[in-house]
């Protein structure tokens, strides 16, 4: 019997070790994992005008090419356009989905927008946009024309608004 309970309180220790040990592990697996992000993502935040109107742009560059961030733009007189973007970067050029609102209105909207990375700014492209299964891309082969673009964004100190 003295042999039993010994064996069953060895047993319950080294379940409760074993326990904490997974834990601790798994503990310090995520804490890596997450000073890993940190240390792969870099947060960069831009701004723009043109004439009346404004652009206000926040990415989170992930192991240098993916992209996520939120772009909010200001057109003079009409209602602002505020959502995400999500993309990457090919070169020096950086592509991405932006899905926004417009205004109080609860519809949705995805446009492709690509931005050339030039002398420490984003200069917003101007280019041809075909919808197939409502999707929305760039058309092939077409050109997108940075010069024609209305907003150059340059970098400026991120504000706690995200923005």
């Amino acid at each position: 019997m003295k042999k039993k309970f010994v064996l069953l309180a060895m047993s319950a220790l080294c379940a409760a070790w074993w326990g904490c040990t997974q834990n601790g592990n798994q503990a310090a697996t995520e804490k890596k994992e997450k000073k890993k992000e940190l240390i792969d993502t870099l947060k960069e935040c831009y701004s723009a005008a043109y004439e009346k109107d404004s652009a206000d742009l926040q990415l989170n560059i992930i192991d240098s090419s993916k992209v996520e961030g939120k772009l909010l733009i200001n057109y003079h007189g009409k209602p602002k356009n505020d959502g995400t973007i999500d993309g990457r970067f090919k070169g020096d050029t950086l592509f991405v989905d932006y899905t926004f609102k417009t205004g109080k209105n609860s519809t949705i909207y995805s446009n492709p927008l690509a931005f050339l990375k030039k002398d420490g700014k984003l200069i917003m492209g101007v280019g041809q946009i075909e919808t197939s299964l409502g999707k929305s891309y760039f058309v092939k082969d077409k050109p997108i024309n940075f010069e024609r673009g209305k907003f150059t964004f340059t970098i400026m100190e991120c504000q706690e608004k995200g923005y």
